[in-house]
C-alpha cells in the first residue's frame, strides 16, 4: 500500500511541477512543448524528480 501511495503522490506532485514549469517557461517566451498526459504522469510517478528532468531534457533536445 505504501508503494502505491508513493507512486500516486509522485505522479500528482510531478503533474503540478510540470504545470508550473510550463507556465514559467511560457512567461519567459520559451515554448518547450512538454504536455501533461498519461505518459508524462507515469514517468514522473515511476521515476520521480529524475523522471521530470528526463522529460524536460528530451523536450530540450527536441528543439535543438
Amino acid at each position: 500500500m505504501e508503494k502505491i501511495l508513493n507512486f500516486v503522490m509522485r505522479g500528482i506532485l510531478g503533474t503540478i511541477a510540470m504545470y508550473f514549469i510550463n507556465s514559467v517557461l511560457e512567461g519567459m517566451g520559451i515554448s518547450l512543448g512538454v504536455g501533461i498526459n498519461a505518459a508524462t504522469v507515469l514517468t514522473s510517478g515511476i521515476l520521480g524528480f529524475p523522471g521530470l528532468l528526463a522529460i524536460y531534457g528530451i523536450g530540450l533536445y527536441r528543439i535543438l
